[in-house]
């Protein structure tokens, strides 16, 4: 019989609801007919030195606990490549390397919020980030870029930012390269988002995970700005730019005073990540250049090929994306993305994105657009681009 006494289950968690990539991809997921251009990963394997760095590690016994803050010779490797692409000097004892990029955030979280408190968030963003806060009982507040179709760049309306932030408000939540649109935030903008944090008393997570994946300028790094008392968090990962979605190997550069609880955090969420993993990471940020310069051209093709399809269609457009490698493509008249990405799937046999899933099912300009990654090889792209365009011409 069932109990009558109230459920121990937070409503948090029960109001959580699957995102729209996933009401997409489950039912073709790992079908050899489908190519699938919704999740945000290459198709290309982690290259072959890195993965020679786990094996080595692997068959030399490296399988015990180890230090849950990640390995000395990874933070360091990470505050090398972190000083170098910021410009300035990033102790070690800054980063800390748990586990997955969304771990760190998780954690980040953690030491921010309380149930009732909220985040601003510039969208559209992924959704993982918005479900983490409303998991934690706090609640995600939008602020959405403008722009984004025919050619009109993304653009950031500081003041809304601003005005968006009340006596609730723990942080501020960034992500630069965006994903799903490419946009980056300026450092004059950067400047003045930091200005304001400061006076206000409160937080900035910066998603940085798509830096090295830029075409034209830098994406300049918050970690250029912050002192290192600075209630900044800056969030970086090796799934993107090298290839390893996989290995779940991610860092934060966060306040100095913040060691000792990073260490803690580290230990009660997830014992420190994989041993033999680190390893493989140690190489990539150690001697990996050359293939972040690669994986870049790979996708500035892939970019190219996108933008010359859309230049030949008069329903679809985007804002050509300075950084990251999605297509955040607005198709006209259409009102229900899910819908569209799942007929792509059954008849072109295409996975993208529903732009709805990057924000509240209630933000409805996103369903105008579905989102695609094209961070592949040219004739896996191309063969895309040709079946979404038969797609359309049905329509």
């Amino acid at each position: 019989m069932p109990s009558t006494a109230p459920s121990p289950l937070l409503p948090e968690i029960l109001g959580l609801r699957p995102n729209g990539i996933g009401a997409v991809s489950s039912a073709a997921l790992g079908s050899p007919d489908i190519i699938p251009l919704w999740f945000g990963e290459s198709d290309l394997p982690t290259p072959e030195f890195i993965r020679d760095a786990a094996k080595r590690a692997l068959d030399e016994g490296r399988t015990f606990y180890t230090f849950v803050r990640g390995l000395p010779a990874l933070r360091e490797g990470i505050s090398r490549w972190a000083s170098r692409q910021s410009g300035r000097s990033i102790s070690p004892e800054r980063v800390t390397s748990p586990g997955s990029a969304m771990l760190c955030i998780n954690i980040v979280l953690q030491c921010l919020l309380r149930p009732g408190d909220n985040v601003v968030i510039v969208s559209p963003m992924w959704p993982n980030i918005f479900q983490a806060v409303m998991g934690m009982g706090a609640q995600p507040r939008f602020v959405r870029l403008s722009g984004g179709a025919g050619g009109e760049p993304w653009r950031l309306d500081m003041q809304r930012l601003f005005d968006s932030v009340d006596g609730r408000t723990k942080a501020l939540f960034i992500a630069s390269p965006s994903n799903p649109t490419g946009w980056i935030m300026s450092v004059d903008e950067q400047h003045e988002v930091l200005a304001f944090a400061r006076a206000r008393g409160i937080a900035i997570v910066s998603d940085e995970v798509y830096t090295p994946l830029v075409y034209e300028t830098p994406a300049p790094s918050f970690a250029a700005l912050a002192e290192d008392d600075d209630a900044v968090f800056v969030v970086n990962g090796f799934s993107k730019a090298w290839a390893m979605t996989g290995w779940r190997i991610g860092w934060v550069i966060h306040p100095a005073r913040l060691g000792t609880q990073m260490h803690e955090m580290s230990s009660y969420n997830n014992s420190g990540a994989t041993t033999f993993a680190q390893y493989g990471a140690v190489e990539a940020i150690t001697h990996g250049d050359e293939f972040l310069h690669s994986m870049v051209e790979r996708c500035r093709r892939g970019r190219e090929i996108v933008g010359a399809f859309l230049a030949g269609q008069n329903r679809m457009s985007w804002s050509k994306p300075p950084g990251a490698f999605y297509g955040f493509i607005a198709v006209e008249g259409m009102t229900d993305s899910i819908g569209f990405a799942k007929r792509l799937v059954a008849e072109a046999k295409v996975g993208v994105a529903p732009g709805i899933a990057f924000g509240l099912p209630e933000d409805r300009e996103n369903d105008r657009f579905i989102r695609l990654c094209f961070a592949q090889s040219p004739e896996r792209l191309g063969e895309a681009m040709d079946r979404i365009a038969a797609h359309i011409r049905l329509l």
